[in-house]
């Protein structure tokens, strides 16, 4: 059965016609749209990245922040969206900055969870140029906790990957979160676990 067949299944077992006009190509748009909200499996981190590694005489931080991204939830394949920072202390090799908002495309288009998505960035960066710390925090709404379930349209969840330097040295991981501006997370005293977990209900 093809996907726009059980999505025609899927509008008929909600009581919808799945015949009348405004549902006619409705299985076509979700699919093409469900294709597209999880293009990160089919992606390549390599060739995301597209041999843009270079290597620089150059060891202070590298931020880039305020990512914008949009993902699914796997519970309820509901969106959950929000900001994304990422940075991470070269040893002598840095990756293009244009490559890391696509990196993190790559990870949030699929079904996710935000814990699983904020480490995947922080691993993968770890393991493509061997730094001598990553950090990610993504703070992000999630519309199951928004429109169902608790129904808290106000409520954010906010997770950490802390690795190496950023771990292990308190002062570097506040120096990331004060250039991020984020006062609220300082506040935390943020480490490698989440500070806020979304969970199924």
């Amino acid at each position: 059965m093809s996907m726009q067949d059980l999505i025609r299944q899927l509008l008929a077992e909600l009581g919808e016609n799945p015949a009348r006009e405004g549902l006619l190509n409705t299985p076509k748009r979700v699919e093409k749209a469900l294709r597209f909200l999880t293009s990160g499996y089919t992606a390549d981190v390599d060739s995301v990245l597209n041999n843009a590694l270079f290597t620089v005489d150059y060891n202070e931080m590298v931020i880039v922040k305020d990512i914008d991204f949009y993902s699914l939830c796997e519970h309820h394949m509901l969106p959950f969206f929000g900001k994304c920072h990422i940075a991470y202390i070269p040893k002598g090799r840095v990756i293009g900055l244009s490559k890391i908002p696509r990196l993190v495309e790559v990870f949030a288009r699929r079904l996710q969870i935000q814990e699983r998505m904020t480490n995947e960035i922080a691993e993968t960066i770890r393991e493509k140029i061997d730094p001598l710390g990553v950090a990610v925090v993504i703070e992000a709404t999630h519309l199951c906790m928004a429109m169902r379930g608790v129904e808290k349209q106000n409520a954010f969840a906010i997770t950490s990957a802390m690795l190496g330097g950023f771990r292990s040295d308190a002062r570097t991981r506040m120096e990331f979160l004060e250039l991020i501006r984020r006062p609220e997370l300082q506040s935390r005293g943020i480490q490698r676990q989440p500070a806020d977990v979304v969970h199924a209900d």
